[in-house]
């Protein structure tokens, strides 16, 4: 079971079931082309309550990347159905490895990408698939779609190259809206996150890069902050269910990449950062 499988997630768009399971390796493979006679009712787990309409005629090639099989069966479900939204859903994938071989692969023009994700999260799928962002040709450009509405991660991935950021909460409508928007080369956020987007970049007096912390994975940042607040490492793996060894090696990895000595010392570099 992989660490991001405990994850509070929302479901799919307008209701689609969440899963707790992650998707096996061999789910990261191109999906099935869309058939002509693909139905035009809503989608299975509630729809968005509403057709998309037939998208003017336009196409897109899309790949979804989530660790949770349910969610992605949810968004294909809602928006996959390319003859009446013109969303072709080409790929899927649940981990950063899967995720950056399936978009070399089939060079979508989107990608949808999940914050959160086994390998690293969604930043470092940014940071492996940066010559595709810059492929004057045929750049791939990437749309997050996540649960998490916080600061840090949407300014996270919007400086890893990302065009925009939605939460799950988004309906299927608004959702392939946003997909032609960023296929476009517009920048796409939901209500209230575009402001923590210019409260980092455009204000004049906001705070550096802070390269330390972008070396470590959103899983070890999450464990960081867990410590910062004194929480044990049997608390930390109940917390974010999984084990405390996993726990013990995140901790590790956070100390060496720091290069700090202990959890006292680790505290006191997150409580300057504030990020406790």
């Amino acid at each position: 079971m992989s660490e991001a499988q405990g994850d509070n997630r929302q479901a799919g768009p307008a209701g689609s079931a969440e899963s707790a399971e992650a998707a096996p390796a061999a789910e990261a493979t191109a999906a099935a082309e869309a058939t002509e006679g693909a139905q035009t009712g809503a989608a299975a787990g509630g729809g968005s309550g509403g057709d998309s309409g037939d998208a003017g005629g336009r196409r897109v090639r899309v790949v979804l990347v989530d660790d949770h099989r349910m969610f992605r069966t949810g968004v294909q479900a809602e928006i996959g159905q390319t003859e009446r939204t013109g969303v072709e859903v080409v790929g899927e994938a649940a981990d950063v490895d899967q995720a950056v071989t399936v978009i070399t692969a089939t060079r979508p023009e989107v990608v949808l990408l999940d914050v959160h994700l086994p390998g690293g999260g969604g930043v470092e799928v940014l940071r492996r698939c940066a010559p595709l962002m810059a492929d004057p040709e045929q750049p791939v450009r990437f749309l997050a779609l996540s649960v998490s509405d916080a600061a840090e991660d949407v300014i996270g991935v919007i400086r890893g190259g990302a065009r925009g950021y939605v939460t799950k909460t988004i309906t299927g409508t608004d959702l392939v809206d946003s997909v032609f928007r960023v296929q476009d080369g517009d920048a796409v956020f939901s209500p209230r996150l575009a402001g923590f987007v210019l409260d980092a970049f455009a204000s004049t007096d906001a705070p550096p890069v802070d390269e330390d912390l972008d070396r470590l994975t959103q899983r070890e940042r999450e464990v960081l902050r867990l410590i910062a607040r004194g929480y044990a490492y049997k608390e930390i793996a109940k917390q974010l269910f999984i084990s405390v060894k996993t726990v013990e090696s995140h901790v590790s990895a956070v100390l060496r990449k720091l290069q700090l000595s202990n959890r006292h010392e680790l505290t006191r570099w997150a409580t300057a950062r504030r990020l406790v």
